[in-house]
């Protein structure tokens, strides 16, 4: 009897990444022929079946939830998993938690782990590198098996799925805006890689907040950091020009990280640089000075997400596609950073 064989297995037996065994199995063209060819006489040999999942999982109800995050220290994700447990355990249903570290990879291997007969549904918020590969094979493979998934804050539209996000181009615009209301003219942007889909949403309502006010958009005051190792020496070279006179980050860490290197260089915060961050979390409370930040409701989030997968989960028409995405609104909390 041959034994059973994972997606991470034949990638180690072949000397192949993940990836390439997974679009070797789609007949991905991205594949060469050769390479495609072994992956599958492999995975035939052996009887790999796509991510472990019996069929008659619809029919097997294990009462928990699976939740995969990018991260964990972001307070946002946190708060985000407390609010899916509020819920959860009020329907009955334990929750799973997955850490993708922001790998594809990963990803994909936590999903075919849960997937296993382990919980009923997913609730998801996507890696870096899925949305930098646009690689959703892994989640349409779920769907397709009759599980369902609730995506929030990191999305895409290229899977059709219930989802929860807030407008972050809006939020970001009224964040923008405050700062220039406060008479700021020459505000800058620290923000993550453009494939990162908050991101790109952040910098969009930034960008409008300016031309809609007559700023001069220049793309020299924006940074994406896409390693937060070396985000502060990124901060410095962006606040050495002195004209600066605000700051719009995307998330607290960088946020916190502007203010520790504005001190370092002699700046005071907020009277010489504004800073505005997206995330309301126990950094931007107890920090000197306290940040003004952008509500995400994290909680909120988890509680819809959690609502919207359970409602899936036990609705008697099980084959129903109409799927919604909820926004969740966000207010700004006006503190010490910008005052």
């Amino acid at each position: 009897m041959k034994r059973k064989i994972t997606l991470k297995q034949i990638a180690k037996e072949l000397d192949v990444s993940i990836s390439t065994v997974s679009k070797s199995l789609r007949n991905s063209l991205e594949i060469g022929e050769e390479t495609r060819l072994k992956v599958q006489a492999f995975a035939k040999f052996y009887n790999y079946k796509p991510n472990n999942i019996a069929l008659s999982l619809k029919n097997r109800k294990t009462k928990a939830i699976g939740i995969i995050i990018p991260e964990i220290v972001h307070h946002f994700f946190s708060t985000v998993i407390n609010g899916v447990e509020q819920v959860a355990n009020e329907h009955g249903y334990s929750v799973i938690i997955c850490l993708s570290n922001d790998s594809f990879d990963k990803e994909v291997l936590n999903m075919e782990m849960l997937a296993n007969g382990s919980i009923d549904g997913f609730i998801i918020s996507l890696s870096k590198e899925t949305q930098f590969k646009a690689d959703f094979h892994h989640i349409t493979e779920v769907i397709n098996q009759g599980m369902p998934v609730v995506m929030f804050d990191r999305v895409t539209n290229d899977i059709l799925c219930d989802k929860v996000i807030i407008d972050d181009q809006a939020a970001a615009y009224e964040a923008v805006q405050s700062l220039i209301d406060k008479g700021r003219k020459k505000i800058a942007l620290v923000t993550t890689v453009d494939y990162v889909s908050v991101g790109k949403l952040r910098t969009e309502g930034y960008t409008k907040a300016l031309l809609d006010n007559g700023i001069p958009f220049n793309e020299d005051l924006i940074i994406k950091i896409e390693d937060v190792n070396t985000c502060e020496i990124t901060i410095s070279e962006l606040l050495e020009d002195k004209a600066i006179d605000a700051v719009f980050a995307v998330n607290e860490l960088f946020a916190v990280t502007i203010i520790k290197t504005a001190n370092k260089m002699g700046l005071n915060v907020p009277k010489d640089l504004a800073v505005i961050a997206f995330t309301d979390g126990i950094i931007s409370k107890y920090s000197t000075p306290t940040i003004t930040t952008v509500s995400q409701s994290g909680i909120k989030m988890g509680n819809k997400a959690a609502k919207m997968l359970i409602d899936r989960l036990e609705a008697e028409d099980e084959e129903d596609e109409n799927y919604k995405t909820e926004i969740i609104e966000t207010h700004l909390i006006e503190r010490e950073s910008t005052n």
